[in-house]
């Protein structure tokens, strides 16, 4: 069964580090921010950093499909103010651009919130504007919208909110979703039992469809379920426990996209990707 883990790694210094560090972890997939996620701008990305990065990655033995890079935190291209918008967008696109000049075919992001200054609907129609625009000035990326816990004003923590983005985007052949199973619990669908598991997913697939799946965050929740609480954890540590990630990691329609762990002890990582894998059945 091909599946294919890591953890969203350290940039620092460069993103030519990002696959050095993932190799060190014996990661399949990685994740990374392609720029420092604190700032609004950035220095253009070097020729040699992008010279260095692909060498990395071929030398780490990863396949491209297999990075997901996450954008600026600071972005929210939901904002209910139109120049705070603009500036996520135009912060966005460049994002999507750096993407590109790497050569990656995926940009993971979090929908947006709208800051109880407008309705859910006002603010999806935004989020989705802002995607259709992005889509426009670029040409091979695709949009990966994340899965939230609701935690504040977020959307995004309902699977009808991410079909609803989906279907307002011109070009559904490069938009997608990245599911985050602590999000996922913590905004109440419940991945901890076998039948549970496979509720959640019948109705991830009936909303959303299988066929928009671009990846997955594996992450164990510090929040109680259906909390709305955005908590991490490490792989048994929190309130999922350990059987919805034996789950997952027999799950056939997961196989082929990047599983990438936001668990939060980065020193144990390269166990936690050992112990995913040992989770395999023949």
């Amino acid at each position: 069964m091909a599946k294919f883990v890591g953890a969203h790694v350290s940039a620092s210094g460069g993103v030519h580090n990002a696959p050095k560090n993932a190799e060190a972890i014996g990661a399949k997939a990685f994740a990374l921010f392609t720029k420092n996620q604190r700032q609004w701008k950035a220095k253009p990305l070097a020729k040699e950093h992008i010279d260095a990065f692909n060498e990395h990655v071929q030398k780490a033995g990863i396949d491209k499909k297999h990075i997901l890079p996450h954008d600026s935190y600071l972005i929210n291209l939901g904002h209910p103010d139109d120049a705070q918008r603009q500036k996520s967008l135009d912060a966005f696109i460049d994002e999507v651009q750096r993407c590109e000049l790497l050569g990656l075919d995926k940009l993971n992001f979090h929908p947006g919130s709208h800051l109880r200054k407008i309705s859910e609907e006002e603010c999806l129609d935004r989020i989705a504007d802002a995607m259709n625009e992005s889509l426009r000035q670029s040409d091979s990326v695709t949009l990966v919208i994340e899965n939230t816990a609701g935690q504040g004003s977020n959307l995004g923590y309902k699977f009808e909110h991410l079909w609803y983005l989906i279907d307002k985007t011109n070009d559904k052949s490069r938009v997608g979703v990245c599911l985050d199973t602590a999000h996922m619990f913590a905004a109440g669908y419940d991945i901890r039992t076998r039948e549970a598991y496979e509720a959640t997913m019948r109705e991830f697939d009936e909303i959303v469809g299988f066929e928009y799946l671009k990846g997955m965050h594996i992450n164990d929740s510090k929040a109680k379920f259906a909390s709305r609480v955005d908590r991490h954890h490490s792989l048994g540590m929190g309130e999922i426990g350990l059987d919805a990630f034996r789950f997952i990691m027999n799950d056939e329609r997961l196989n082929n996209i990047p599983l990438i762990l936001e668990t939060i002890d980065d020193t144990i990582w390269d166990k936690e990707i050992a112990l995913l894998y040992s989770f395999m059945e023949d």
